[in-house]
């Protein structure tokens, strides 16, 4: 996270933030869903794990990792503490010039309002500008409907593989993507 540590993605629906220590308690209880944590193939953690997750994360030069705060929510004074609706991140490989996505949206208010297409593409559109990322990909479990609409008729990825071990279907990003329309963000410094 060392890469975004400063770093603040401001979109129409959604801003994105680094995950930091002040957020841990609101995704600790976001991660004690059972639905959840099958969604995310997450493990479930004490609220002390967590807070060591994200320091590691913290300092990891390989993820990228963002809180996403609803924008309107913000917009009206709310702490951050009280816009989050969620997360995505971006694990970089190693070697290559591409990273695997993730998103979450743990707030159900928040779902189905575009916030998830937006907040993915703001991380895309930064990755390609700021780190000269030039593939993108998502591992998703079958079931997991949302998601596979959001990445196939949302974002233009499309299914390279499939892991019968797993049920985890593997996206990636078509270069037919409309990559022009997701450079419209603000990113600007964060509590340097």
């Amino acid at each position: 996270m060392r890469r975004n540590e400063n770093t603040k993605i401001i979109g129409e629906k959604v801003i994105l933030i680094p995950y930091e220590e002040e957020h841990v308690q609101k995704y600790h209880e976001w991660m004690e869903d059972d639905e959840m944590l099958r969604l995310t193939r997450s493990e479930r953690l004490t609220l002390a794990e967590e807070y060591e997750m994200q320091r590691k994360w913290r300092l990891d030069d390989d993820k990228l990792t963002f809180i996403v705060l609803s924008k309107a929510v913000s917009d009206t004074g709310c702490s951050e503490v009280e816009s989050m609706i969620g997360d995505v991140n971006l694990f970089l490989s190693s070697g290559r010039h591409s990273g695997e996505l993730e998103v979450m949206i743990a707030e159900q208010a928040a779902r189905c309002s575009g916030a998830a297409t937006e907040a993915v593409s703001l991380l895309i559109s930064y990755a390609l500008k700021e780190l000269n990322l030039k593939n993108f990909f998502v591992k998703i479990t079958e079931d997991n409907m949302a998601s596979l609409h959001l990445f196939e008729q949302k974002l233009h990825f499309k299914r390279v593989s499939y892991s019968e071990v797993f049920g985890e279907i593997t996206l990636e990003l078509a270069p037919s993507a409309p990559f022009d329309e997701w450079r419209k963000a603000t990113v600007v410094q964060y509590r340097v």
